[in-house]
């Protein structure tokens, strides 16, 4: 079984080569956000519980979170998977710390982190660009959308150190085209 991170910034392409990968490797693709939505629509109990802190503007404790992925992994193990891409989580050390936690539980482990890496200017355009198909809102404004990658900078890109001292990071460039990243990423993965 594999089990792999897709990490990177907002605009990075991570949901592109995350299905892509998937698809190529037979592996569960894991987007907490979808997690998170099903749990609301479904009102199980830690969607119920996760609710009373979204309506208070507060963001939802980890252990919320990764309850809901215990469960879901739970479910998902049924299907006898060849692995699962995480795509976009852990998105802090504490997260991290708390997932590698929950696969060992499981008698898993993370066995390889892979980064895409694309500077500033890059992410804006893509972004902006991603706007005028997706309408959302938070991908129109530029001063948002340096907000986020800010946030990314500061919050989230220190998981890459965690994973580096592990030896399972793997860096890539996230410039050119969808097939070259895609190329670059599953070179890695067939090395495991």
């Amino acid at each position: 079984m594999k089990n792999i991170i897709l990490f990177g910034p907002p605009g990075s392409g991570k949901g592109t080569q995350s299905a892509k990968l998937a698809e190529a490797f037979e592996l569960l693709h894991i987007s907490t956000g979808d997690i998170f939505r099903n749990e609301l629509k479904n009102e199980t109990p830690l969607g119920l519980e996760a609710k009373k802190f979204i309506e208070k503007g507060m963001l939802v404790p980890d252990e919320i979170v990764i309850g809901m992925l215990s469960d879901y992994l739970d479910k998902m193990l049924e299907k006898k998977p060849a692995g699962f891409i995480f795509d976009g989580f852990p998105r802090t050390i504490a997260q991290a710390e708390a997932l590698d936690t929950l696969m060992k539980e499981k008698g898993m482990n993370i066995d390889l982190v892979l980064a895409l890496e694309v500077d500033e200017p890059e992410l804006v355009r893509r972004i902006k660009g991603r706007a005028e198909t997706s309408g959302r809102v938070d991908d129109m404004d530029e001063d948002t959308i340096r907000k986020r990658i800010e946030v990314y900078r500061n919050e989230t890109e220190p998981v890459a150190g965690y994973y580096e001292k592990q030896g399972k990071l793997y860096r890539v460039t996230g410039r050119g085209g969808i097939e070259h990243i895609f190329e670059e990423l599953s070179g890695a993965i067939r090395s495991l």
